[in-house]
């Protein structure tokens, strides 16, 4: 299987960090529609920096930027439904068992629309907002709890079909995902 270099930052401004993952998932997702690539490779690669990025932003920066006032519940709650959805298309990318079929491609598909919408959303209502209200220092800070966190996930194989199927069990229990959601 094809290596695929998710970087591993250890410091730096969360905002800063934050979008050169959002840079990494439009690549990603870009050679996840390339036959000629590795897809199971990429999608793999995809599971672990989609799961380890949205448990790192749920787990540090959220709070933090909705106690800092730089964010409010809504916006927060909104990126952790959003991250839901975003699991839910990734499972279905990663249950299919082939990569050159057309169910693959319109998962794929399903999966871009999903991801590319919670990274305008989240760049526009969550990251302008916290680079206004939110100090160097702060963000440096995050940036560093952020990488570590992100860092770890990655080490402990978050991404994983069994674990990207029990995150999305509970999201549906805690009531992330709507079952009859379409949009």
């Amino acid at each position: 299987m094809t290596a695929i270099d998710l970087g591993r930052p250890t410091q730096g401004d969360v905002i800063d960090l934050i979008l050169d993952d959002h840079r990494r998932f439009e690549t990603l997702l870009r050679d996840l529609r390339d036959a000629s690539q590795d897809r199971d490779a990429v999608r793999q690669a995809f599971s672990a920096l989609h799961v380890a990025h949205a448990l790192a932003e749920e787990r540090h920066v959220y709070p933090k930027l909705r106690k800092k006032r730089a964010v409010g519940e809504h916006e927060a709650e909104h990126g952790q439904e959003e991250h839901a959805e975003g699991h839910e298309a990734l499972l279905a990318v990663l249950e299919l068992s082939g990569t050159d079929t057309q169910a693959f491609d319109d998962a794929v598909e399903e999966l871009a629309a999903v991801v590319n919408h919670h990274l305008t959303e989240e760049e526009l209502t969550i990251l302008n907002p916290a680079r206004e209200e939110v100090g160097p220092q702060v963000r440096a800070q995050l940036g560093e709890e952020f990488a570590t966190e992100r860092n770890r996930q990655i080490d402990d194989g978050c991404g994983s079909l069994t674990q990207v199927r029990k995150i999305v069990a509970e999201a549906r229990r805690e009531g992330l995902l709507d079952e009859d959601d379409d949009d």
